[in-house]
């Protein structure tokens, strides 16, 4: 198994968010997704994910087909997908992504997290080339199914690598970013149970600190973690 597995071991550990943050952020994703291409799942494809992946949140079916409906309204909202990038203290470098209807006020939030906890926030490229952006996709487990084979059949498609959820009667599919229509077309075609689809940020490198230096970078985290605007953020801090 490879960094995205350990990757993904050392992130659950830490679900960031309460269960109330995570609806918002789902809310926000399927508003840019039906403004996108339609509020109906069966001609868009990103809404298909979502809605599955909002099963996976227990976010009640009524709130979901309220987002939906109010993403086609005339009152919602425009939000846009912006990326942050900066240094935490101790040189860790951070990544955050962001859904918002008002840039000037997110980016001056943003900046303000990171002046009062000794980061800086940088320029568009300043952090990016020490992340890979990967999507991931959980799937339910087929009976039967050869892994191996499996892995084979979809390095096609752009698959780098797929692997057992610890616990879970499930499989991890990681590749890069470009690969998500593909790798969902491709489930869908030969009946695969997508229960979740995500992206991520996985750091080429971490950097270890001490106890006290970590402590330092978590304040920050938290500080971004709690803003509204932000659906997630990255690190690469070990």
């Amino acid at each position: 198994m490879g960094r995205a597995f350990e990757y993904r071991k050392a992130r659950k550990l830490k679900r960031w968010g309460t269960m109330a943050k995570t609806f918002t952020k789902l809310g926000k994703e399927i508003a840019i997704a039906v403004k996108a291409a339609g509020p109906s799942p069966e001609s868009n494809a990103r809404l298909r994910v979502l809605i599955q992946n909002a099963k996976a949140a227990n976010m009640p079916k009524d709130n979901v087909e309220r987002a939906i409906k109010k993403a086609s309204s005339k009152d919602q909202k425009d939000y846009k997908e912006i990326t942050y990038e900066g240094y935490a203290p101790h040189g860790i470098a951070i990544m955050v992504e962001s859904a918002t209807d008002n840039n000037t006020r997110t980016v001056a939030n943003v900046r303000s997290y990171f002046n009062k906890c000794n980061g800086a926030l940088g320029t568009t490229g300043s952090v990016e080339f020490m992340f890979e952006h990967k999507c991931h996709f959980k799937v339910a487990m087929k009976e039967g199914l050869d892994l191996e084979e499996l892995e084979l059949e979809m390095i096609d498609f752009g698959v780098e690598e797929i692997f057992e959820e610890e616990g879970e009667d499930a499989l991890m599919i990681y590749a890069q970013f470009e690969s998500y229509g593909n790798i969902q077309k491709y489930l869908e075609e030969n009946d695969f149970e997508i229960k979740s689809a995500e992206f991520e940020r996985i750091p080429t490198d971490t950097k270890e600190l001490s106890e006290e230096q970590r402590a330092d970078v978590d304040k920050l985290l938290e500080k971004l973690e709690e803003d509204e605007d932000v659906t997630n953020v990255f690190h690469n801090m070990q």
